[in-house]
């Protein structure tokens, strides 16, 4: 995206840094172009020139036709919402949800709801393979161990609503859908194929990856995200039972979407949004496809 007079960059370079006004705990170099209030990236909305601070943006949005076409939006052309954290708690709720069921229905509701790619060498006959596709979505929302859960929903809760707020509803959305399926996918390519697995931590990965996307977008500092994000490799690929291909795929998937999002020409960005996750998508479609060939074939 081309830098304009009221850029991140340009405003930081002038203003320096100071904690936003929402949020002091968190150092920011972005002014509210008609306040001039220090603002962080859960907090700006983009506006014609630079970004605005929520109050700003209430007071100046009105409420006819044309107000709400010319409404400033997040960095990624997301509306402004009273609640930027709605999303997030569905998905925390449904994640609960899906675990109390478990609690009360047992291992057959795991066995049939979780990732594997198929069972016919085993005799049984039934998988992803067989042409149960939805199991690629079902084990993003699937947990047996309470640690799993606990840990998995402590995330979504620390990163969902800081990208909730930036990318808007849908496009969050989007970005945790494919980064879960993006993991189910990669899992279903390169783990046995009677290997179950199941986990919001494909998606989770994924939101990790958008953060880190954000964070340099917004010319931010790199260094707490590459840390955080090197500590959770190190636990991938050192503590057993852990479904690796999920982390991986997630963590791809949802750095790919989140550049496409916020980095798109403002003057074609729902085009090339769309587009970026269109792509993704086919992709995700086209690996479950040659999967599939390779176990059937």
């Amino acid at each position: 995206m081309d830098q304009s007079p009221g850029s991140p960059d340009s405003t930081a370079a002038a203003g320096g840094t100071h904690g936003c006004y929402r949020h002091p705990d968190r150092e920011t170099g972005i002014r509210c172009t008609r306040c001039d209030r220090p603002i962080c990236p859960q907090c700006m909305v983009s506006a014609s020139v630079g970004f605005q601070c929520p109050e700003c943006v209430r007071e100046g949005s009105g409420t006819g036709r044309a107000a709400r076409a010319t409404r400033p939006r997040t960095i990624a052309g997301g509306t402004l919402t009273e609640d930027p954290r709605l999303v997030t708690k569905i998905l925390l709720a449904l994640n609960l949800a899906i675990w109390f069921a478990v609690l009360g229905a047992g291992d057959w509701l795991v066995n049939e709801l979780d990732l594997v790619g198929s069972l016919r060498y085993q005799g049984i006959g039934e998988g992803v393979a067989e042409g149960q596709w939805y199991r690629l979505l079902t084990a993003m929302f699937l947990h047996q161990q309470v640690m799993h859960i606990a840990f998995n929903m402590l995330s979504l809760w620390w990163l969902g609503p800081p990208l909730e707020a930036a990318l808007g509803r849908v496009r969050y959305l989007a970005l945790y859908l494919l980064s879960g399926l993006g993991g189910s996918a990669l899992s279903y390519l390169l783990a046995a194929p009677n290997q179950p697995s199941l986990g919001a931590s494909g998606a989770i990965f994924g939101l990790l990856g958008a953060t880190a996307v954000l964070m340099r977008r917004m010319d931010y500092d790199m260094r707490p995200v590459i840390a955080l994000l090197a500590l959770n490799l190190v636990f991938t690929f050192t503590w057993g039972n852990i479904a690796w291909q999920a982390h991986i795929g997630g963590l791809v998937v949802g750095a790919a979407v989140a550049y496409g999002m916020v980095h798109a020409p403002r003057q074609h960005r729902a085009l090339v949004q769309r587009t970026t996750c269109l792509v993704t998508l086919l992709a995700i479609v086209a690996v479950v496809w040659v999967r599939t060939l390779q176990l059937t074939g």
